[in-house]
């Protein structure tokens, strides 16, 4: 799988809605046949910084989404909103899901 982390920190006078500005490219993006996730989390440090973790079947499937028109469109309106260019890790991972942390497993 395509697994990627990327960072994005939002003008301060958008970070509260940031969910909702994304909304659009989410849904689009988690309704592609190749998505595996796509999924924001909001920093407790920085309540600027939104950390988004997605993952894609396969390089084609990261490929046509960056080819889709709501990737495009994306590009065209998510920058207004940002403070920075987003900051990003893109990897290749021999999985398709997540693995346990055995390292903090649950016990009945």
């Amino acid at each position: 799988m395509i697994f990627i982390t990327a960072k994005f920190r939002v003008k301060d006078e958008h970070a509260d809605r940031w969910p909702d500005i994304a909304r659009e490219f989410t849904a689009a993006t988690r309704a592609e046949p190749g998505c595996l996730w796509f999924e924001w989390s909001r920093s407790l440090d920085d309540p600027a910084e939104y950390v988004l973790v997605e993952a894609f079947r396969d390089a084609d499937a990261g490929a046509r989404h960056v080819r889709s028109a709501h990737f495009r469109a994306a590009q065209e309106t998510l920058p207004r909103h940002l403070a920075e260019t987003p900051r990003i890790v893109n990897t290749v991972l021999d999985q398709d899901d997540w693995s346990p942390l055995g390292e903090m497993a649950v016990r009945d």
